[in-house]
């Protein structure tokens, strides 16, 4: 019963944080340089772990009151992540490789500061944890919710962990615009997949 939601939440997670973006680029470029890489990862996992437990408290609260506003929720998010998972495939169609340019080797408080306002900075960041993962965390008991939230947070410390440390072995294979093509298919069939079992959930209540 708890694997459930643990799992979906994993894969929710893992389907809007693995996209080319800022945050990610600048995470892996961090990683190529050797800047305080562990640090800018657990900083980036740390701010999802919060944003998405602040999603789940606050909307998750209001959705649980309502079940007019939960069954939008659930709409809306599954329309979102039909939408997202379009955007993914597209993307899989002219993506190109990812080079991250030269940096200067910044001290640990830039890159920490650097590291906060590449991630609280970007809207997006917003959208995808505090309102789509809090809105489809929501639907969830409350002890379910935290499993949802948990499998979340577990995708986003693992991916932050490979792009900060792996980033050097990353390199050579993120330099084809072909691996980026594989990875976008990959995140919109999970963002589908999703959607699939929000509306699936929907009709059968």
């Amino acid at each position: 019963m708890i694997t459930t939601p643990f799992l979906q939440g994993m894969g929710t997670g893992a389907g809007l944080i693995i996209a080319i973006g800022a945050q990610n680029a600048f995470v892996l470029n961090q990683g190529l340089h050797r800047n305080h890489h562990l640090t800018v990862a657990l900083i980036c996992a740390m701010s999802d772990a919060l944003l998405i437990t602040l999603g789940l408290s606050g909307m998750g609260m209001v959705l649980a009151q309502s079940g007019e506003s939960a069954a939008w929720a659930t709409w809306l998010g599954a329309v979102f992540l039909f939408w997202y998972g379009l955007r993914s495939f597209r993307s899989a169609l002219r993506s190109g490789g990812l080079e991250p340019g030269e940096r200067v080797r910044m001290g640990l408080g830039a890159t920490v500061a650097a590291t906060l306002a590449v991630t609280y900075l970007n809207p997006h960041v917003y959208l995808d944890t505090v309102l789509l993962l809090g809105s489809i965390g929501g639907r969830y008991p409350e002890a379910e919710r935290f499993f949802f939230g948990a499998g979340a947070a577990t995708a986003s410390l693992a991916w932050f962990l490979a792009l900060g440390l792996g980033a050097r072995l990353l390199l050579p294979f993120f330099r084809h615009p072909r691996s980026w093509a594989v990875l976008d298919v990959l995140v919109g069939l999970t963002m589908w997949g999703v959607a699939a079992s929000l509306v699936t959930g929907a009709l059968g209540a």
